[in-house]
């Protein structure tokens, strides 16, 4: 009896996802609820669950489709065992759309086969890392979810050396030729479904609000020093890392209760203030940067918020952030200095009226009591929508925020 994978709910207002990778091939045996697909969707990657117990049969969409809710992907006949190697597996017709488009053989490294002596699944950004790099996914420890390699994966192995490709000197050139002398190459990749959202919305930010972008610096000397003496005791009291990020939320919680237009957002003819700061933090993905929100951030300790923050992060590196998560912030922060961003003007999050950036660290000279001297200096960037933000408290919010910096003890009597 086959019984039918479908599309689940993939949350409000959301119809349709691009089937992203298979996670199990046709012939294949699968446990009930075991992940056998993950999905696009415009804000997350949603694993479809396998509904019963069987072998994967017919794949009836290949990667890179668009799949609406409920439509069948997938079907599973229950109760079957895997076949023996003299059998042949059912064809996998994503592996057929791709013959069709006489890509070149990949090396023996790529398909490499890990201890247990069940095959690698390599998602299409990873195999074409290891096919660049050529390094052996098999000697590459994964740290995505169940242990799956990532690209960041490979990069690491590939910068450390640890796991050179074991191919045959004479596949090589067969897997990866090299150009014609004097020659030019293009590759052309889709979009990803996220990365075609991300496109559109800030596009739409850009031709809907009167966007502005006001600057000003802060001395980091008191928050690096408080980092340095307090960090160990805070890692061995709360379980996770002092960071900068703790420091700049709290901050910006007092700021935006101080000048609440800039924790507002405009729908239709009227302005909505919230008396609640949920916010958005921008973190690193595989498929690019995701925007999480942490709820009621005003409520939070600094241990709090760190922690929110990285469980947001590790859950982004593995794919299993919740598209509820991503709804609702009312103000962001993007921290660009941690890729070495001295200075941008981010874009704003629609429905939201302000972004702060943050950017990197670097000795500056300053001058102090008459005198010039060597200070670790940050610029803040906060763009914000001119309909509902003037300038005056553009510039209010960044030096309330740089005041709190400059002298956390600000922090903890809220002055």
């Amino acid at each position: 009896m086959a019984t039918d994978v479908i599309v689940p709910t993939l949350g409000e207002s959301i119809t349709e996802a691009t089937l992203g990778q298979w996670l199990k091939k046709p012939g294949e045996t699968v446990k009930a609820d075991e992940p056998i697909a993950s999905l696009e969707t415009d804000k997350v990657a949603v694993e479809v669950p396998a509904p019963v117990a069987g072998v994967i049969g017919e794949l009836v969409v290949a990667e890179g489709d668009t799949v609406s809710v409920g439509a069948v992907i997938a079907r599973i006949t229950e109760g079957a065992s895997a076949p023996t190697s003299a059998t042949p597996a059912v064809e996998d017709r994503t592996a057929v759309g791709k013959a069709e488009a006489a890509a070149p053989p990949e090396p023996a490294a790529a398909p490499a086969d890990d201890a247990s002596g069940d095959p690698l699944t390599l998602s299409p950004a990873v195999r074409r890392a290891v096919l660049e790099l050529h390094v052996d996914p098999s000697k590459i420890k994964g740290t995505g979810k169940d242990g799956r390699l990532t690209k960041e994966d490979v990069l690491l192995a590939a910068k450390s050396g640890a796991a050179a490709a074991s191919v045959p000197a004479a596949a090589a050139p067969a897997a990866i030729a090299a150009p014609a002398s004097g020659g030019r190459k293009e590759e052309r990749v889709k979009m990803t479904r996220l990365r075609q959202t991300v496109a559109k919305r800030l596009k739409e930010a850009q031709n809907t609000a009167a966007m502005l972008t006001t600057f000003n610096d802060v001395d980091m000397t008191a928050v690096i020093e408080a980092r340095a003496k307090y960090k160990d005791l805070f890692e061995k009291k709360h379980g996770v890392r002092l960071g900068f990020m703790g420091f700049f939320v709290k901050a910006a919680c007092m700021a935006l209760k101080d000048i609440p237009g800039v924790n507002g957002s405009i729908e239709g003819d009227e302005i909505v203030y919230h008396d609640y700061c949920d916010i958005s933090v921008a973190v690193s993905a595989p498929n690019g940067l995701v925007v999480p929100v942490i709820r009621d951030a005003e409520t939070l300790s600094v241990a709090g918020i760190e922690k929110t923050i990285g469980d947001f992060g590790k859950r982004a590196k593995d794919g299993t952030l919740k598209m509820d998560e991503m709804k609702g912030g009312t103000f962001t922060i993007s921290n660009g200095g941690v890729f070495g961003s001295l200075m941008s003007t981010p874009i704003i999050n629609p429905p939201q009226s302000a972004v702060l950036g943050l950017h990197r660290i670097e000795d500056r000279p300053v001058v102090r009591d008459g005198q010039v001297v060597v200070r670790p200096m940050m610029y803040l960037a906060l763009s914000y929508d001119h309909r509902l933000i003037d300038g005056r408290e553009a510039v209010t919010f960044l030096v309330a925020l740089k005041n709190a910096i400059e002298d956390p003890t600000r922090l903890l009597i809220d002055l």
